[in-house]
């Protein structure tokens, strides 16, 4: 799986290598408004779909982050996770799980309109799976 995930660190390593030669105010709101605009969605772009599985694999883009977050002016002595807590980010392991799980609760879950005023107008729905569901499946023995 790494052949996937290479060209997407080495083009998210190259747009953070022009953003640190041409950018000289290193200021927070400034690097992590182009990291989260230019770099990130290099990053998340059908990773849910990928699903990486190796350990490599993860931290090759998770490297991208921790580059990126150490560019930025007054954070470079701090940790990873101290880094990432003082600009209010997830790791990149947390966002790819939500992602999965925001994609699954929408295939579970529908809202439907609600007849009450007050506080939420919505319900969320518990949606029906059919339970002869191996009925439609054969195995080699049958």
């Amino acid at each position: 799986m790494t052949q996937q995930y290479a060209p997407v660190a080495e083009a998210a390593n190259g747009i953070l290598d022009w953003i640190r030669q041409s950018i000289a105010n290193r200021s927070r709101q400034v690097i992590l408004s182009l990291y989260s605009a230019l770099v990130r969605p290099h990053l998340e772009f059908c990773v849910h779909f990928w699903a990486p599985q190796y350990k490599k694999d993860v931290d090759m883009l998770k490297k991208v982050q921790q580059r990126a977050t150490k560019m930025m002016k007054g954070l470079e002595h701090l940790s990873y996770e101290e880094r990432l807590r003082e600009l209010g980010l997830f790791s990149l392991e947390k966002r790819m799980l939500r992602r999965i799980f925001s994609m699954c609760g929408a295939r579970l879950f529908s809202v439907v309109p609600s007849d009450r005023t007050r506080v939420n107008r919505h319900k969320v729905k518990l949606r029906r799976f059919p339970l002869n569901i191996r009925k439609h499946f054969s195995t080699e023995g049958d």
